[in-house]
């Protein structure tokens, strides 16, 4: 913590105060990107990252998790028409129909932009660099415009099965949802857990829900891009300490506009390329909200399947819960 200095102006002491502890300077997260670092850890050659931390016996404990075999989507309907948070639609071109068939089969073809603010997708580890690297060193050029070298979406083709819990923000400060630019603060992931009574821990994938999509049912689209509620960048030593496998938001986790000057988005950044943590973003948690909230319960069995695209920086997935 940073401690502002005490002076004497006329014999008088100036109050010793510390500094605001949500500041985080650009120098901070640089620091954070060696600190923080989980590098090597799995081995120089892992592509695998933080994802190492769901192991058998992590997942033998979110089996038991099931008790009601209810099971909730988290992801969002398909988003076919542009808007200020979603310039690239999902398309979808209906190949043969009822009307046109040569057969007795209807085929379409898909085409989607996932990375954004409008689908739910998974990130990779190859979907971002800093000083020419991504996770574990690998260098950024491995990316070529055949897809990734290092790194890519294939890598999790066994699926996640894991325990998730749910972080509800809007819950905790008695709100339908958050306003856009509105940070969380590692302040409000501990007043969370002791109101939930669950506590984050190793191989967890966690939700942080905004109430994104309540506030755009409400008030129509905005530019989620330039205005988010979301993790400060204070955040990331909390969930490095309690070394998360996954981290997943309705929006895309960074806080809008950072905060940080000289760093666009601090928690895709340490996450991604520091930590080795892969993110889900563009999550609907609304229905999970009201599932979790009915029942009091805050964690559940987590799963999800991403497309083993070769080369992928990610897939659009359908990530589900089960209580």
């Amino acid at each position: 913590m940073r401690w502002i200095a005490a002076l004497f102006l006329i014999g008088m002491p100036v109050i010793v105060l510390p500094a605001d502890p949500h500041t985080v300077t650009k120098a901070d997260v640089e620091r954070w990107m060696t600190e923080l670092s989980n590098w090597g850890r799995w081995g120089k050659q892992d592509q695998l990252g933080a994802l190492n931390l769901v192991t058998s016996a992590t997942r033998k404990r979110a089996a038991e998790l099931v008790r009601e075999g209810v099971s909730v989507s988290l992801a969002r309907d398909t988003e076919k028409e542009k808007a200020i948070d979603n310039q690239e639609p999902f398309k979808q071109e209906m190949n043969w129909t009822g009307q046109n068939t040569p057969g007795q089969f209807a085929l379409d073809t898909y085409t989607v932009l996932y990375h954004g603010y409008a689908h739910t997708h998974m990130d990779a580890l190859c979907h971002m660099f800093y000083r020419g690297k991504m996770y574990n060193g690998f260098a950024q050029d491995l990316v070529t415009k055949d897809g990734a070298g290092k790194l890519a979406i294939t890598n999790v083709k066994q699926g996640i099965f894991t325990r998730g819990i749910l972080i509800d923000v809007p819950r905790l400060k008695g709100l339908k949802y958050l306003e856009p630019k509105t940070p969380i603060y590692p302040e409000d992931l501990d007043r969370w857990e002791k109101l939930a009574g669950v506590k984050v821990g190793a191989g967890d994938v966690v939700f942080f829900r905004t109430g994104r999509w309540a506030r755009r049912a409400e008030k129509g689209p905005w530019d989620v891009a330039k205005e988010s509620a979301g993790l400060h960048a204070s955040c990331v030593r909390w969930l490095r300490e309690r070394d998360v496998a996954m981290v997943g938001s309705d929006a895309a986790s960074d806080l809008m506009p950072s905060g940080v000057e000289g760093v666009l988005q601090p928690i895709h950044q340490l996450l991604l390329v520091a930590m080795g943590v892969t993110i889900f973003d563009n999550c609907d948690l609304e229905a999970l909200s009201e599932a979790a909230g009915t029942r009091k319960r805050w964690e559940f069995l987590l799963t999800a399947a991403p497309m083993p695209v070769t080369g992928g920086t990610g897939s659009p997935l359908n990530p589900i819960a089960t209580f």
